[in-house]
């Protein structure tokens, strides 16, 4: 049997003023004038976020939920190039080391999915740059919270450059010009435009790294392929990872708008999937990408706790069993 746990994204839609991603823009703060003051207020909104993102852990105890996409907007204008000079980690270090304390008593799986910003396929070095300074945040992060950097940043492979071989290649070109202590941080996912299982699986494989199989993004963009026949291939990503294998599930909003995520995840499209792979990975960790969060992961273990053969572990996990045992 397969256990699997689900996680949510970044905020509650449970718990009131508890966002993780207040910002404030590169506008508003050259308005402040006085530019220690800009920074301090910069400071002090990134502390609140931190703060949030304790709450939010603390909630997903209480709701035993143990697994956990940190928001990546934790820290607003960090690496903006007018503000090279400001050390943004240094008045952090007190909430993330609450953050790394709660962790080391209860401990979960927590990890990011930087923005779409972040291109290690670029054509271009400023924005190759860019993508791995915003990564060497996370990185400073994950290690300010006392959590192993290996496999906790979830990517896209980039554009396509209108030559989506080309776009393979310059993705393994730039690979080479990643720090080694930047690229263990990398996942990578099938998007629901370009890049197919097919094609992700191709990197992953060409630079050994994990793969993460969106089945939203798959039905929308696979040229025909069936998940099923790269399955093997997907769990052998993981063969040398710390970490259980992951996946993202989400439900379309409709057929109009078939990319965009639905409130909730359809509970009868993911038990099918579930039943199918049921057996071939000891552990599964299942991202939901649904717009009422941690809403969608209580009503997806109420429906789930439906079925016959699910088998309900705590209020964030449950195996598939026989019917009838």
């Amino acid at each position: 049997m397969t256990k699997i746990r689900l996680g949510y994204v970044a905020m509650s839609m449970e718990l009131v003023n508890s966002s993780p991603s207040q910002t404030m823009t590169y506008a508003n703060f050259k308005k402040i004038g006085d530019r220690e003051a800009a920074i301090r207020k910069l400071e002090r909104i990134a502390i609140s976020n931190l703060e949030n993102c304790l709450r939010l852990l603390k909630h997903n105890l209480w709701n035993e939920v143990e697994f956990f996409r940190l928001s990546s907007r934790l820290i607003p204008l960090a690496g903006h190039e007018d503000l090279s000079d400001w050390d943004y980690m240094k008045p952090l270090k007190p909430v993330l080391s609450e953050i790394k304390s709660f962790l080391e008593e209860h401990p979960m799986r927590i990890d990011f999915h930087p923005d779409h910003f972040v291109l290690l396929n670029s054509t271009k070095p400023e924005i190759l740059k860019n993508s791995v300074q915003t990564l060497t945040m996370h990185a400073r992060l994950l290690k300010g919270m006392g959590i192993p950097t290996q496999h906790r940043c979830v990517l896209h492979v980039g554009g396509a450059h209108k030559n989506k071989e080309k776009a393979l290649e310059q993705f393994i070109y730039n690979w080479a010009l990643v720090p080694k202590s930047i690229a263990k941080m990398v996942m990578l996912e099938n998007d629901d435009t370009t890049f197919n299982i097919e094609d992700v699986l191709y990197l992953c494989e060409k630079i050994d790294i994990p793969f993460i199989f969106d089945l939203h993004h798959h039905l929308a963009n696979n040229e025909g392929e069936i998940w099923g026949n790269h399955w093997e291939r997907m769990v052998g990503t993981w063969a040398h990872s710390p970490l259980p294998m992951k996946m993202h599930i989400s439900s379309p909003r409709n057929e109009e708008q078939f990319r965009a995520h639905a409130p909730y995840v359809d509970p009868e499209m993911f038990i099918q999937f579930l039943r199918t792979i049921n057996g071939t990975v000891d552990l599964l960790d299942c991202m939901i990408e649904a717009k009422q969060k941690d809403k969608a992961l209580e009503k997806l273990m109420r429906d789930l706790s439906k079925y016959d053969d699910v088998q309900v572990l705590s209020k964030g996990s449950f195996e598939i069993v026989e019917k009838g045992t």
